[in-house]
């Protein structure tokens, strides 16, 4: 079992050099510097307040319903990062890429993947058109936490399980 878990981490750890190293390029390190700011907390809170407040029915509703699932979802995550302490990759693995101001808590899970899967699938549940669009922005901020040499895939891949989860329960549960 575990000769298992050193060859996933080995594996983990690959496919983070792959994209934190030979995926750098100018396009991608402009880009990604910017939109992983779509999973945080300032973005993410404020879209979902506003929707809430100021759009029309239905989305009113699912606006407060992407608020709701984005609080909720940070439970576990605050838990988890005091339970499972990992260093961040940027900390840990010699020659990662990273950017001005790196986060400096624990990586595990992805607070910003779990912030803007839990704010937008409630919109992909309302309106599955909206999930051509809004799918691929949740997982482009996902994947460029792992670019940015901030988290390892395993953190982003959790932080989507949370996020999701807590908006699908939120849905679920509406009265």
């Amino acid at each position: 079992m575990q000769r298992l878990v050193v060859k996933l981490v080995n594996l983990e750890q690959q496919l983070f050099k792959w994209i934190n190293g030979r995926l750098h390029n100018r396009f991608l390190n402009f880009w990604l510097y910017y939109l992983t700011h779509l999973g945080g907390a300032t973005f993410t809170i404020a879209s979902t307040l506003l929707i809430w407040w100021l759009a029309p029915n239905p989305w009113k509703d699912t606006g407060m319903k992407g608020a709701i699932a984005l609080g909720v979802s940070h439970i576990p995550v605050v838990i988890v990062k005091k339970l499972y302490p990992r260093i961040r990759p940027y900390l840990a693995l010699p020659g990662t890429n990273t950017f001005r101001n790196p986060l400096s808590d624990h990586s595990f899970p992805s607070g910003h993947t779990t912030a803007i899967f839990s704010a937008t699938v409630p919109f992909m549940l309302q309106s599955p058109m909206l999930t051509l669009l809004l799918l691929p922005v949740a997982t482009i901020v996902g994947f460029s936490r792992i670019y940015l040499g901030l988290h390892y895939p395993t953190d982003v891949l959790a932080g989507a399980v949370i996020g999701t989860s807590a908006a699908i329960g939120t849905v679920a549960f509406w009265p």
